[in-house]
């Protein structure tokens, strides 16, 4: 048995009188379910029982999660069987560990909404919590995916699908705690304005909700050890308590790294001159020699382009002597063009080419090809390799990815790109 999640059937349950007796009985079954979670999967249990349970009939025709409580529609829940709403708990408290609430940022909110409910029903089936609500949203092809790339998938497929027919499965409310917050229209009065009923949060309040979820999921986590923690928890968990560099600032470190401790006799070092000693000093003019190479599989945006070459062009004028060469690839190579400091102003006129398939072993042949080999290549990708992701043991490497969080390089070093503001 399940309980329907159309238009109408929520309309019906929106605004209905509480009865009393039927509220009591379906608390009953929240505390029931979460102790239940307790026993059965503490990490999720841990932080349901750190919400508040609120009756929510005026607003909220399902259920749902500002981050302290949680709301719920008693008409919804008296028919849900108990381990579907273990189900439902657990699909609150993933919303939250994965900071859902206001990530869409630019994003459609409605398909982002989407995206999100399709990364935590995956989770849940994979650690086998409670029992799965048939008309939830489900789609093994999204296991390890974070709700960026769903999203970003559905967008890509949106002339095939319906974001209509797609919204009627989703099993909660999907709460941002400002007055954008609508569902389907009818959270309103005759005057057209929000419901009562419904959480507003100000952006400080939305801040200290994070930052207590943080600490939550912390704790729960270390109670109940990474082996029983969903994958994507895992690497949450991994995140915080080992942040990752801004990937600006790797950029700038693996270049510098390329400079060696080599010394030079040519310029002796002042450090033993008071011992009537002479020293090698660094050898500080040595020529920096990079290769970077931007996919032309068409992510790139121009803006992100131009964001990319700024900063490289910024990095490189801060030694004395360089060689960058620079191309775009998708299953070939093109535009490959050598920058020095005597044209480095000319790298922002740049352009990429290509934008067929992708083929990352490309880059690498066309390094081979010419004799290059480089003190270090970085490639800027969304992370989609085609057949391989190329030579681990030709040249250091970093791989800068776009559009993803979690998609982890087999070698070299991975960075995540974030455009700068």
């Amino acid at each position: 048995m399940t309980t329907a999640t159309t238009s109408s059937e929520k309309k019906k349950r929106i605004g209905i009188k509480t009865d009393a007796q039927v509220d009591a009985q379906v608390r009953e079954k929240i505390i029931g379910a979460r102790i239940a979670l307790l026993l059965k999967a503490p990490f999720f249990g841990n932080l349901a029982t750190r919400l508040k349970i609120e009756n929510a009939d005026d607003w909220c025709p399902t259920a749902a999660t500002d981050g302290r409580k949680l709301y719920y529609n008693s008409e919804f829940l008296k028919k849900m069987p108990a381990k579907q709403l273990e189900f439902l708990i657990g699909h609150e408290v993933l919303h939250l560990v994965y900071d859902h609430m206001g990530r869409a940022g630019e994003r459609d909110k409605r398909l982002f909404n989407v995206a999100a409910d399709y990364c935590v029903n995956q989770d849940l089936l994979d650690q086998k919590i409670g029992e799965k609500i048939p008309v939830g949203l489900f789609d093994t092809k999204y296991r390890g995916w974070s709700a960026e790339e769903v999203y970003d998938d559905l967008y890509k497929n949106a002339e095939k699908i319906s974001i209509e027919d797609l919204e009627q499965m989703l099993l909660d409310e999907h709460l941002d705690g400002d007055d954008s917050d609508d569902i389907d229209g009818d959270n309103k009065d005759g005057e057209g304005k929000p419901g009562k009923g419904r959480p507003r949060l100000t952006e400080e309040e939305k801040k200290q909700i994070r930052d207590e979820i943080k600490e939550a999921v912390m704790t729960a986590a270390q109670t109940v050890g990474a082996g029983n923690l969903p994958s994507g928890v895992r690497r949450l968990i991994k995140d915080l308590t080992e942040p990752q560099l801004n990937w600006r600032e790797l950029l700038q470190q693996q270049i510098q790294s390329t400079i060696r401790a080599d010394y030079s006799w040519t310029r002796p070092s002042r450090r033993g001159w008071h011992i009537d000693a002479v020293l090698p000093g660094n050898d500080l003019e040595k020529e920096i020699d990079i290769c970077v190479a931007v996919d032309a599989s068409g992510s790139m945006s121009d803006d992100m382009l131009k964001d990319i070459l700024s900063e490289v062009k910024g990095i490189m004028q801060s030694y004395n002597s360089f060689k960058l060469h620079l191309w775009s690839f998708d299953t070939e190579v093109y535009n490959a063009t050598i920058f020095t400091a005597e044209n480095i102003d000319e790298i922002m006129e740049w352009e990429i080419d290509g934008g067929g398939g992708t083929m990352f072993e490309a880059n690498w042949q066309y390094m081979l090809d010419n004799d290059i080999v480089p003190k270090k290549f970085v490639m800027f990708t969304d992370g989609y390799p085609g057949d391989g992701w190329g030579d681990e043991n030709y040249c250091d490497t970093l791989f800068v990815i776009h559009g993803s969080t979690t998609i982890q390089a087999p070698f070299g070093i991975t960075a995540y790109y974030k455009l700068s503001k």
